[in-house]
Parts: C-alpha cells; structure tokens; sequence
C-alpha cells in the first residue's frame, strides 16, 4: 500500500494567499510531499521568503506576485502556471481578507474590498482553473471558507457575506464541473493563531470571547487546517464533491 498523499507528488497545485499565515502552511504541506507549488500574494517579500522555505522540500516550486481582485491578473497567473507545468491540478483559493467594523459604519470601498477578494476571486480563480482542468478531466478545487459562513459575529458582516457565498459557489461549481472529472469542496476553519491575527487576540476580551466559543478550549493552528486540506486534494476523497468541512473545534456543533 503507498502512503498516504503520496500521489500528490509532482502534481501542480496553486495555493492563493500563499505567502503567510494559514496559506503558507499548506503551500509548506503540499511542497513536503514534493507537489509543485505555486503560491499567489501581492507582498513580493513575503513570496520571496515563503518561497525559499518551500525549496527546501521542492526547487521546482514558484511564487506569481498578482493582484486577484484584478481579472486580468488571475487569468495571467494560471495561464503562466499551466505554460510552465502543463497542467493544473490543484487550486486552494485560501486569498483573503477581513474589515472588521460594526455594520452601522461599513463603507461600500469596505464591502467591495471584502468582497471582491474573498468571492469574486474565488469564482474566477476557479473559472480560469477550470478552463484547463475540464480538457484533462481531472481536478480539485478547495475553498478556504470559514464558520463564519454558517454563525454570524460582531463586527462581520461583509466577511460573513462573503464566506457564506463562498460555500454556495463551492456547492454550485461541484455540481457543473462532477461530470468534467473536477471535485469542489471548501474547508471552513475557525479563528487560526498566526503572525496575521497575533495582534488581534491582543485584545484579551476578544480572545477570551473566541476561545468560549470553541467547545476544544483553544485556538486552531495553521497544521490544523492543512490536514483538511490534503484530504480534500488526495485520492482519499475521491467521492466527495460539494462539501464544507468544518474545522473549528466545535464551535458550530451547538
């Protein structure tokens, strides 16, 4: 029996927001079992040093410095990707971004930032995904989402708009692309400790807030999400298509 994941080796996987936080491990997961990365952001820097980190598991891996909320920019990166690998096998929209501000005060530059990032690039990301992945008959797109996609909380309304059509789109791509050879599915984290939010659990009655909330006791780490991820991307899940799996430590159960 070969091992676990092991056929995601030498296979393309584009990973959006790649550069930090919750992106970054799952770039660094994907490049351990030797896939071809490609990781998408708009800090140059941050790609540069990701992207020394992942070849040490894997030269062959790439950065593309893009601005998703710019189409022309999306459909750019995957054809360069598809142009240097020949194909595209994987696609993790993970790219995104909060605003956190009470909805009495959020501007419409606030909804369309949130938006634009975390559902229009989403959509075409994949669109332009698929356009090589339908030809193949094979594929695997995953969504980073969120639980709050499923709960509402303070100060996120945008987000959760956004996330929420996240999961519908995941539901109504899996249902067009099933017979192309392409599974759809989203992964739905909660509140993760990274570099990115280390500022935000500052604020001890907002980090006491969320951990009450999460029946495990605890925040997630970046590890924690990349497990799903792997799944959803490997043959174990070859007749799953259409689903959000949940990852936030209970807090959605009650």
């Amino acid at each position: 029996m070969k091992p676990y994941f092991s056929d995601l080796e030498n296979k393309t996987v584009i990973v959006t927001g790649g550069s930090k936080g919750i992106g970054k491990e799952i770039a660094r997961t994907f490049a351990e079992l030797k896939a071809n990365v490609v990781i998408v952001g708009r800090d140059e820097n941050a790609l540069h040093n990701t992207l020394v980190e992942l070849h040490q598991y894997n030269t062959k891996c790439k950065s593309i410095q893009a601005d998703l909320k710019d189409i022309k920019q999306v459909r750019a990166m995957v054809d360069e990707v598809a142009a240097q690998f020949g194909t595209v096998d994987v696609l993790v929209n993970n790219a995104g971004v909060n605003i956190a501000k009470p909805a009495i005060e959020v501007t419409e530059d606030d909804w369309d930032q949130v938006l634009d990032t975390n559902l229009k690039s989403t959509f075409f990301c994949s669109q332009e995904a698929a356009t090589y992945m339908i030809p193949q008959r094979s594929g695997r797109i995953i969504n980073i989402v969120s639980q709050m996609a499923f709960v509402g909380y303070y100060n996120r309304a945008a987000y959760c708009a956004s996330k929420g059509g996240a999961v519908q789109l995941t539901k109504a791509l899996a249902v067009e692309w099933a017979q192309s050879g392409i599974n759809v599915n989203a992964v739905a984290p909660t509140f993760i400790e990274t570099e990115l939010t280390t500022k935000m659990f500052e604020d001890e009655a907002f980090k006491n807030d969320v951990e009450s909330r999460i029946l495990l006791g605890k925040l997630a780490q970046p590890g924690d999400i990349s497990g799903a991820v792997l799944y959803l991307a490997s043959n174990l899940s070859n007749f799953v298509t259409g689903e959000t799996i949940k990852v936030d430590g209970g807090w959605t159960a009650i």
